[in-house]
């Protein structure tokens, strides 16, 4: 179990989470939603420790990894997707996905091509060559080539076709029900209820709404005034 309890954290002077708390469970999707700039990729990135936390606890499996270092937490057994993906654009396929890896690549590898059958085609493709949607693909490969029990993915299907969000939103399923645990940043409110087990809610760095999509829908008030436009 991932246990996010009261965390804050920010940026130099200004803080931008006001006490987060949520779990992230083997076998379920939780799914971040809110909008653009209320702390739901900062939330990510203080897991990951990329940011230091000021207050709060980061556990996993009860132990405290807040405030450790990316590699180590990455060793932990957590993977990180960042919304701008970050692939290597001058390195091919193969050597993006080489680059993920940390504990012998081979069973890693054909996971991820199963997972991602267009990466097989594009193997010796170079990153700068792939669409948006191969991008997004590759990147949660190279992810998921260090073996990770959690998986942490900032927007994923910002910009990108129906049929490439359909393809993400099967592969987050299919990683999930082999036991792994997701948690996903997501603007859409359609593909968060399609995908998640649970939904938080996030508003001025706060958690508003701790619930089902199902539940989400009964709250006009919640969907009103802090997801819609």
């Amino acid at each position: 179990m991932l246990d996010i309890d009261n965390l804050q954290a920010g940026y130099g002077k200004t803080q931008i989470l006001h006490g987060v708390s949520l779990q992230s469970a083997p076998g379920r999707i939780t799914c971040l939603l809110g909008r653009n700039g209320v702390g739901k990729s900062t939330t990510l990135k203080t897991v990951m420790g990329m940011i230091a936390p000021r207050a709060g606890h980061v556990r996993l499996q009860n132990a405290s990894i807040a405030g450790q270092p990316p590699h180590r937490i990455a060793r932990l057994g957590l993977g990180y997707v960042p919304e701008t993906r970050a692939i290597f654009p001058a390195l091919t396929v193969a050597e993006n996905l080489a680059m993920g890896s940390w504990q012998g690549q081979s069973a890693a590898l054909e996971s991820v091509l199963g997972q991602f059958p267009r990466l097989r085609e594009k193997f010796r493709a170079r990153g700068a060559t792939l669409s948006g949607g191969e991008q997004q693909m590759l990147a949660i490969g190279r992810a998921l080539m260090g073996k990770p029990a959690y998986l942490l993915v900032d927007e994923p299907t910002e910009g990108l076709a129906p049929v490439i969000v359909q393809a993400l939103e099967r592969s987050f399923r299919d990683l999930a029900a082999a036991g792994m645990a997701l948690l996903v940043v997501e603007s859409k409110l359609a593909v968060a209820r399609r995908i998640a087990d649970r939904i938080i809610v996030m508003a001025k760095g706060r958690n508003v709404f701790d619930g089902t999509g199902a539940e989400l829908q009964d709250r006009d008030d919640v969907r009103r005034e802090f997801l819609e436009v």
